[in-house]
């Protein structure tokens, strides 16, 4: 699809409600994602993986006076995959824009890193992002949409930390996939971004810096603007990727670190 081809099929698509899936979105920064497209205009296709936290999430995208659908999710599993995509097709009407958000982490020392947790965290942090981008990609090819794909990075695949080394390179495999698909993509007017935080303060990271008051000083040294994001801030910049103001920005990794990765 050319340029001006995708810029008409925007136009087009205008009138029709905006929906996006956003997996992981039960609590952090996937229930503030969701949020924040709510708030928006989107209706949102939320993903779990266990049911318990979504409700809360999906209680407040009806507030805002938008349509939720939870629908369960395994990234290691094709058919799980596919079973989403096609549920929140189903349920919502279309599929615009995609942010895949759900992770898992690890910290541990490279020398002891077992395989299964290695692959562990490649499904579901590399595999998933990928395999859910392809179905999404498939969907807006076979029905000549537009759309816009969000993937959550992390400055740990940018740069070097010690007992990061299976997420990070994870996420640094995220940050090549986004430029990747965003080439391939583009002449189908899929654009194709990410987003890298550092370090966000979601209530979960909050309770351990209570627990470990010495982690949060030294963490909180290495950032210039003198403070940790927050979810919010996630939020809007992953509504300003899937939003028109963006319509040109495709491939590129926005970097929400206060100043950390520039220092």
């Amino acid at each position: 699809m050319s340029g001006a081809r995708a810029h008409a099929a925007v136009s087009d698509a205008a009138s029709a409600p905006r929906v996006a899936l956003v997996t992981g979105a039960g609590q952090g920064l996937g229930a503030a994602i969701a949020l924040a497209l709510a708030r928006d205009g989107f209706d949102i296709a939320a993903t779990y993986h266990t049911a318990a936290t979504l409700a809360q999430t999906c209680a407040a995208i009806e507030q805002l006076g938008r349509r939720a659908y939870a629908v369960a999710l395994d990234l290691r599993d094709q058919g799980s995959i596919e079973h989403a995509l096609a549920g929140a097709i189903g349920a919502l009407g279309n599929l615009d824009v995609l942010v895949n958000n759900a992770a898992v982490t690890l910290r541990r020392p490279a020398l002891d890193v077992t395989r299964a947790e290695w692959e562990q965290v490649m499904g579901v942090v590399l595999s998933g992002t990928f395999f859910m981008s392809q179905q999404m990609g498939r969907h807006l090819v076979a029905t000549k949409r537009p759309g816009a794909i969000i993937n959550l990075a992390s400055t740990h695949g940018l740069v070097g930390l010690a007992q990061r080394s299976t997420y990070g390179t994870a996420k640094g495999g995220i940050i090549q996939m986004t430029r990747m698909l965003a080439i391939e993509w583009a002449e189908h007017g899929i654009r194709v971004n990410a987003i890298a935080p550092g370090t966000i303060e979601t209530p979960s990271r909050a309770a351990h810096f209570r627990a470990d008051p010495q982690t949060r000083r030294s963490l909180l040294a290495r950032i210039p603007c003198g403070r940790f994001g927050l979810a919010e801030e996630v939020g809007a910049c992953a509504a300003y990727l899937a939003s028109p103001a963006a319509a040109y920005i495709t491939g590129q990794t926005l970097v929400l670190d206060g100043g950390l990765t520039a220092a």
